[in-house]
């Protein structure tokens, strides 16, 4: 076994690997972007470099910094984690020549099975099943254009390379395939430095099953089980979990036999994943992932193995440690992926930072794998994904009972997160039931996302409670330090000369405005609300935690505020308001909406009109990539360009103008 190994990655996973290094006395380095200085990772390991500035092509991504690191370190071995360089293999043959262990298959594997087009020509020569499609060489918008009308729409648009969903797009017609190419194109290129593409049939109500292959430098392989992976958005994995529910036995035998046959075909070693769509009881190979995966704690859960701990096994020159035989499962594992993005504005990335950070405690039966911190920035420059919460259960349904516990006692505050929509998975029927495809947020989006600016009257509530005890304790202050502590000028209870004593508050949450009037009484507070009112009785504040009494129900929220923003955390939901000030919203108005902003943080990666050129509803203007994801600003109606603002490449912050636009309607 090596002595030191160099992560090369960040987040979560870099965090995750570290643990098990120092579990078998492996000493770690850590690599670091200078926007990653404070990151925990870097706390986390033994020593640390830093390699680069923010952006991931002049950090993560440059493989011979990551070398030199090592190297100057005395690292003998180099983790790649996922994403990144991970699947890159010009970096595992760049390790092997510099005398380093790449922790992670051969070279030839990663180009033969990274390459979604190769892989399928592999598993076609296999006889594995494929989704009818084109995989060709020929990559021209002619060629493509042809393929889709031979294979028929609505088609999937793919990056050959890499995962996540980066570079995917699903196209219903012939009009929609060339800017679908051209998106796909720049987001793989900017994700995986590879723009080849592939196009398959779209599956209208498919599973997505994978199975996690273990292989050594012996020539065995295993397989370690499936995952179920279906409740995706943006083709990107939600929650995944373990054995895959309601797969007949015989289905499931012939998936682990055809991943295990796909990882020996091609000399691998290490830790893969091989992907399925699973559809009308057949199922069909779409890619291998040549690394460990985002989703590898639920089989971590249900098998009892450390996956990390046998890469390194296997790395350093060790045959598997278990024959397929001995490898067992036990009980049901469910892993919900935390994100920093807006689930109410189409799961756009968000960025700022942590401004207060509570997640549950750890028990036998619940995992986290975080790479955040309180008081860190959530930058645009990375994936954002901030951390996985992971519960185990005897059976599916007291895994679902572990999760949704644990979600209502996760906080996260200072942006908007997806907490509140997995809670919302997690309570639906149709998941208690696995009513579940790849289709099902799709599906289910109304009961799964609430109407933006919807606050529930408790939320508000809290809200005007938290700042009149915060009054209260301003005006003690300033009357004990005052001549006359006792004047009536140092209340904060609301006293008017002529009217019942209150006070009133104006909350803002996305469009909508919510007026709340407080009410003093002697055995408590009367508070107005948009749908009624309730009473408040027995408040108590014990820093950010909040305890009152609302309509006799005793309930706790922690209630985080920065200037004038609140965040309520209230039984797993979050709400962000703002305290309402009349006169700057009416300032704001007048400034007039002949612009259309930015919807993230991001960089210009293409501007699609000049000025003073007419549009149409819905026409393409402007692309902006942040974490890795691009997002196109349209015209919201026809129109005119009068302005554009920003170059590609120029960096733009959330909200900024990007172009001039006058509807049609306002034109002389």
């Amino acid at each position: 076994m090596f002595d030191k190994v160099l992560i090369a990655n960040r987040g979560e996973i870099a965090c995750r690997i570290i643990r098990t290094a120092r579990r078998l006395s492996i000493g770690t380095v850590a690599v670091y972007s200078t926007i990653d200085a404070a990151a925990p990772h870097v706390g986390l390991a033994d020593e640390a470099f830093c390699i680069g500035p923010a952006p991931a092509t002049d950090s993560y991504l440059q493989g011979e910094r990551i070398i030199e690191a090592a190297l100057a370190a005395g690292a003998q071995a180099i983790h790649p984690g996922y994403g990144f360089l991970a699947e890159n293999a010009d970096f595992a043959e760049a390790c092997v020549r510099r005398g380093l262990i790449f922790i992670g298959p051969p070279a030839s594997a990663i180009r033969s099975m990274g390459s979604k087009i190769e892989s399928k020509r592999l598993m076609e020569g296999a006889g594995v099943p494929l989704v009818p499609g084109y995989h060709g060489r020929g990559q021209s918008d002619t060629e493509l254009a042809a393929a889709a009308e031979a294979i028929g729409y609505p088609i999937l648009v793919k990056a050959s390379a890499g995962g996540g969903g980066k570079g995917m797009r699903v196209v219903h017609s012939t009009a929609a395939l060339s800017p679908a190419l051209a998106g796909a194109r720049r987001e793989a290129k900017a994700a995986f430095s590879d723009d080849s593409l592939l196009l398959e049939r779209y599956l209208d109500h498919p599973r997505h099953v994978e199975i996690q292959v273990f292989a050594d430098s012996y020539g065995d392989a295993v397989s370690l089980f499936e995952r179920d992976c279906s409740i995706q958005r943006r083709h990107q994995k939600v929650i995944e979990e373990a054995p895959a529910p309601d797969l007949p036995d015989e289905v499931r035998g012939a998936m682990a036999k055809a991943a295990v046959a796909a990882a020996k075909a091609v000399g691998y070693v290490g830790a893969g994943t091989v992907e399925f769509l699973y559809q009308d009881g057949s199922f069909h190979f779409i890619e291998m992932n040549t690394r460990l995966q985002v989703e590898h704690p639920v089989t971590e859960m249900i098998t009892g193995l450390d996956l990390v701990e046998w890469q390194f096994l296997v790395a350093a020159g060790r045959p598997l440690p278990l024959r397929q035989e001995q490898i067992s499962r036990r009980g049901h594992a469910m892993e919900v992926r935390i994100y920093a993005e807006d689930p109410g504005r189409d799961f756009l990335p968000t960025t700022g930072r942590i401004v207060h950070l509570r997640p549950p405690a750890e028990e036998p039966h619940l995992r986290i794998d975080s790479g955040i911190a309180e008081g860190g920035e959530v930058s645009p420059y990375y994936d954002p994904m901030l951390a996985k919460l992971i519960v185990w259960g005897e059976d599916r349904g007291s895994a679902i009972r572990r999760l949704r516990r644990a979600l209502g006692r996760y906080e996260l505050a200072g942006l908007a997160t997806n907490l509140r929509f997995l809670s919302a998975i997690a309570d639906h029927p149709a998941f208690a039931a696995f009513q579940v495809d790849t289709g099902f947020i799709t599906r289910h989006q109304d009961d799964l996302v609430p109407r933006p600016g919807t606050v529930p009257g408790d939320v508000l509530a809290f809200a005007a409670v938290v700042l009149l005890l915060e009054r209260e304790r301003a005006a003690g202050q300033v009357a004990a330090r005052s001549a006359d502590p006792y004047s009536p000028w140092y209340r904060a209870n609301g006293w008017r000369m002529n009217e019942d004593n209150h006070q009133t508050f104006r909350f803002a949450a996305g469009d909508m405005v919510y007026p709340v009037t407080v009410h003093f009484g002697a055995e408590g507070w009367a508070v107005d609300l948009p749908d009624g009112q309730l009473t408040v009785r027995g408040t108590r504040c014990e820093g950010r935690t909040v305890t009152a009494e609302l309509d006799g129900s005793r309930k706790t929220a922690s209630v985080v505020v920065s200037g004038f923003d609140l965040t309520i955390l209230l039984a797993g939901g979050s709400w962000r308001l703002t305290l309402d000030d009349p006169s700057a919203r009416a300032a704001g108005q007048d400034v007039g909406g002949g612009t259309l902003c930015a919807p993230m943080t991001g960089t210009v990666v293409q501007v699609l009109v000049e000025p003073g050129q007419a549009v149409e509803s819905g026409q393409p203007l402007v692309a902006v990539e942040a974490m890795k994801m691009e997002h196109v600003v349209a015209a919201p109606a026809a129109g005119t360009v009068t302005e554009i603002y920003f170059r590609v490449g120029e960096q733009v912050a959330d909200g900024v103008d990007l172009v001039g636009f006058e509807p049609a309607e306002t034109r002389p």
